[in-house]
């Protein structure tokens, strides 16, 4: 239960703060002499060496970055960073690490890159009498928070593991030296194609054939095309079967989709396939091989794209027998399933650490800790 615990006004508990210089982030050296603390979420932002620009901290404070809402526990002199950083420098009877705890209690709404002061200082604090109790309030949350920041490291690091045990596994497969696997370019096992350029005219808002870019592909379309131009161009060109990967040859290249079958029409030369022979190389077993595919695009006078020469000349890795690949891409199905699993559980705990630190701090300061 609370006792003799008063309620101020944010603005009344804290002092007035003589800002030194603030440092660009253009102009944030990588080392230095003295460190820069800016509103980033990296606690330290950069460095500096110009000693006149030093703020001198005699006893600790917070920063909160106006528009981030990011907040520091500051006890050392440093160098201020750029925009958008707010000193809060509490008054004596506020010890400075109970006061940095309550403002992690305070919840504000987001304004996006607005600066979100104006919302703090409306906010309240609420804080023992006693400095005794404020201290034996911060030394719990000291020792709590800590274990709990050393069982979100751990599990973030197993999070981390599990990822790597299964790209590792996925790595392993294409430098495999059997001598019952082959080595062959792309352009050894299918032909390259890319899809056909329409015009913008062609297309519509309302339509029967829907008209996707890459990162669109399996969701909303960009637009619709008339089936009597899609019957047209499937007559005068080739176009991706059903289970073929499409990859996107131009922005983030290498990004890959398969293709489900329906009738549907795709952005120009920005994508591209390999219409491949499964008797050689099974679409799902190229499709796990474009995740870790070394892509070396064309470099053209402004942007970088992948051509089909560029397609045509990868070497790829696969066993020979068809049942090999197959049981490749089963146990690969598993591991991934498995990895999916440990991912979700890590997340949830992540997710409970967050929810559970948060309950502790409302509990601190409504004196039920």
């Amino acid at each position: 239960m609370k006792k003799i615990w008063q309620t101020k006004n944010i603005e009344d508990c804290i002092e007035k703060v003589i800002y030194t210089s603030k440092i660009q982030r253009k102009d944030f050296l990588e080392s230095g002499d003295f460190p820069i603390v800016s509103q980033e979420q990296e606690f330290i932002n950069g460095y500096w060496n110009n000693r006149k620009d030093i703020l001198s901290v005699k006893k600790p404070l917070v920063v909160f970055g106006d528009h981030t809402q990011i907040l520091k526990f500051i006890d050392f002199d440093f160098v201020l960073g750029a925009d958008g950083v707010k000193i809060l420098q509490p008054k004596e009877f506020l010890y400075p690490k109970y006061f940095y705890y309550f403002l992690q209690n305070i919840n504000l709404r987001s304004l996006g890159y607005a600066r979100h002061y104006r919302l703090l200082k409306e906010k309240d604090i609420s804080y023992p009498e006693s400095i005794a109790e404020q201290k034996r309030i911060v030394k719990i949350l000291d020792s709590t928070f800590e274990k709990l920041e050393n069982a979100k490291q751990n599990t973030e690091k197993n999070l981390q593991n599990s990822k790597d045990v299964f790209e590792s596994y996925l790595k392993s497969i294409f430098v495999n030296t059997n001598k019952d696997w082959e080595e062959k370019t792309l352009g050894d096992i299918g032909k390259p194609s890319m899809c056909k350029r329409i015009l913008k005219h062609q297309t519509s808002s309302v339509g029967e054939i829907p008209f996707y870019k890459i990162g669109t592909f399996g969701k909303t379309p960009n637009a619709f095309i008339s089936k009597e131009i899609y019957d047209e161009f499937r007559s005068k060109y080739s176009f991706p079967k059903k289970g073929d990967i499409l990859i996107s040859a131009s922005g983030t290249i290498g990004r890959r989709v398969r293709y489900d079958g329906e009738p549907a029409f795709f952005q120009d030369s920005n994508i591209v396939w390999i219409s491949n022979d499964e008797k050689q190389v099974l679409n799902d077993y190229l499709y796990v091989f474009y995740e870790f595919c070394d892509w070396q695009p064309s470099k053209g006078a402004t942007i970088a794209r992948l051509y089909n020469s560029d397609l045509t000349s990868i070497k790829i890795s696969f066993p020979k027998s068809i049942q090999e690949q197959k049981f490749i891409i089963e146990k690969l199905d598993q591991l991934s399933s498995q990895t999916k699993r440990l991912e979700s559980l890590y997340k949830k705990k992540i997710q409970y650490i967050e929810e559970l630190k948060k309950s502790i701090l409302q509990k601190a300061f409504s004196g039920e800790l």
